[in-house]
């Protein structure tokens, strides 16, 4: 049997077990209604995005043979119900920069789909990074890769508001601060904010917009102090302000539900590191663990879609041992 085909069958058959409290069977809290493995071909799999896009759903996630490697690829993976997937694409680094990483993948205003990573070689300066987008109209078929934003800028993650993609990026090397960049069509960026926070190494970043149209940038940061911030800021987004969410997290991940509640998502330091679902309260600058889903070691960086009435969420873990990718359904309470 191929290695291909034993990841198919290891994916259809591998479920972790319930947590014994917050299961499904408890109504009106949240619950985790099941959680799978659904792929794991190559040695470390990890940091993913998911999106719901013409009825089947899309995950992509890094390859490598380790965290920090110099051999990442960009795969994407495809299934009609989220429980049997196939490959759809493999996508190789463009350049001399050998390490694609961190793909993150949405829905354009056109109705295609907008993939993105960055490019990155361990090697002294000039340049040790450059962020690219690719784009598809089926999932399979990425075309050529557009370089976005200026050399040794990492766009960690694009975010879509009223026709305009918005993103966060940083220079890993410089460890200058962010910058906020906004796109009229996710190929061209332009910088909105030179400086938008600076303080203890600011990096991975996700934007969320609410009804009003104010902007919350969920912010992680990994000097000193390396506490999570919560930025907020009304158009035209130049003027911000910040709070501190006084705990650490990692490949932060931040949703407006139908309902107008925040759902944050990303990995928790504090105690046995885990991935872990929360509620952020923007007006007290809090976040609210109320699941933890089945996870340890190296994990975290999910995606998340709500689809019937459930919230389905991609991550990588090594729980189990080798780093892999899961998807769990969670049910999250009434409102």
């Amino acid at each position: 049997m191929s290695g291909y085909l034993k990841g198919l069958l290891v994916a259809a058959v591998v479920a972790v077990g319930l947590p014994a409290a917050g299961t499904a069977d408890q109504p009106g809290e949240a619950g985790l209604v099941g959680v799978r493995m659904i792929w794991n071909q190559a040695g470390h799999n990890a940091f993913t995005g998911l999106v719901r896009f013409k009825d089947r759903w899309f995950c992509t996630f890094r390859e490598g043979s380790g965290h920090v490697s110099h051999d990442g690829k960009l795969r994407v993976i495809t299934s009609a119900d989220g429980e049997t997937w196939e490959p759809a694409a493999l996508l190789t680094a463009p350049d001399k920069l050998p390490d694609l990483r961190d793909p993150k993948i949405s829905v354009t205003p056109d109705g295609r789909l907008m993939l993105t990573g960055a490019a990155a070689q361990r090697v002294p300066p000039p340049v040790q990074h450059q962020t690219y987008a690719w784009f598809s109209a089926d999932g399979k078929d990425w075309g050529t890769p557009v370089a976005i934003c200026e050399p040794d800028v990492w766009l960690w993650r694009v975010t879509w508001h009223k026709g305009v993609a918005w993103g966060v990026g940083y220079s890993p090397a410089r460890r200058d601060g962010n910058r906020l960049y906004r796109s009229a069509d996710g190929r061209k960026f332009e910088t909105v904010v030179e400086k938008l926070f600076e303080a203890g190494f600011p990096n991975e970043a996700s934007l969320e917009f609410l009804a009003d149209d104010t902007c919350l940038c969920l912010l992680r940061r990994d000097g000193q102090p390396s506490t999570a911030m919560l930025g907020s800021a009304r158009p035209p987004y130049t003027e911000w302000t910040w709070k501190d969410l006084g705990v650490r997290i990692g490949g932060p991940l931040l949703v407006r539900l139908p309902d107008g509640r925040l759902l944050a998502a990303g990995r928790r330091y504090d105690g046995a590191v885990r991935m872990s679902l929360m509620w952020l309260d923007a007006e007290k600058g809090a976040l609210r663990e109320f699941l933890k889903l089945p996870s340890g070691g190296d994990t975290s960086y999910p995606g998340l879609v709500m689809h019937d009435g459930l919230a389905w969420v991609s991550y990588y873990s090594s729980h189990e041992g080798k780093t892999s990718i899961y998807l769990a359904k969670v049910r999250l309470p009434a409102k």
